[in-house]
């Protein structure tokens, strides 16, 4: 096993993938157990993709879920080595940390807690994220100096955070949920005095236009930017099969 003390953990923030509980915004146009399965598949896509970029990086793959006692329902879900830490925001927080806040500083902690060197939250609803993010995000932690690593998504949150230490300024105050999560952490980034590498900007899976999107991308795996979009094997299969494309078009009439 890799030094841990030389080593980027990217943990990805999932609930389990179970009916009424997992990518419950897009139900509909999905119904729950589609919307579970393909929570699942996206479980499976990007532990491999962290996989992958363990390949060019010192990387360790690990997902943070919750609710407590869920572990089992992962099984078969993940890409093989990778681990799991609970981050259902249940340790003692400080009171300005609410909200989503509290399961991510919980995942922080935790990863921190098992030695790794530098720490990166990615979001469960980006199956497509290309691989080269993931390596970008590992060697700028990992390089010398202090910084904080921000991968802003299109709606202005953000779909990764990495950091070398869990500053609990980062999730102090934060209105989750909305378009300016990520300029508030860049803020409260700038108020540690830290530095912020910014990612390429990508988007999140979590409604009927942003499902259709994604069943047109998985088609095609065109570059975009300049970056190539993950295969998303274990996506690409499911939505053949549960053949959803129709639904976004029918929630848009």
């Amino acid at each position: 096993m890799a030094d841990r003390h030389a080593t980027c953990a990217i943990g990805v923030m999932a609930k389990a993938p179970q009916p009424g509980l997992a990518k419950t915004r897009l139900c509909p146009p999905l119904a729950p157990a589609q919307a579970a399965a393909l929570s699942a598949a996206f479980l499976r896509d990007i532990t491999e993709n962290i996989a992958l970029a363990a390949q060019s990086a010192p990387i360790a793959g690990c997902i943070a879920y919750a609710p407590s006692g869920a572990e089992a329902c992962f099984d078969g879900h993940l890409a093989s080595g990778t681990a799991r830490v609970l981050a259902d925001g249940s340790p003692p927080m400080p009171p300005d940390v609410q909200g989503f806040g509290r399961s991510l500083l919980h995942a922080a902690q935790a990863m921190f807690a098992m030695g790794f060197a530098a720490v990166c939250l990615v979001n469960a609803d980006s199956p497509t994220l290309p691989t080269a993010i993931l390596v970008a995000a590992a060697r700028a932690l990992l390089a010398p100096g202090e910084r904080v690593v921000l991968g802003p998504a299109e709606d202005g949150g953000y779909y990764l955070l990495g950091m070398q230490r869990p500053h609990t300024h980062l999730f102090a105050d934060i209105t989750w949920s909305t378009d300016h999560v990520a300029a508030a952490t860049r803020a409260r980034a700038t108020a540690l005095g830290l530095e912020v590498v910014t990612l390429p900007t990508w988007y999140d899976v979590d409604d009927a236009a942003s499902l259709a999107r994604l069943i047109d991308e998985v088609h095609e795996v065109a570059p975009v930017g300049g970056l190539v979009p993950y295969a998303a094997p274990a996506t690409t299969g499911l939505l053949d099969r549960i053949k959803p494309a129709e639904y976004p078009r029918r929630a848009a009439q």
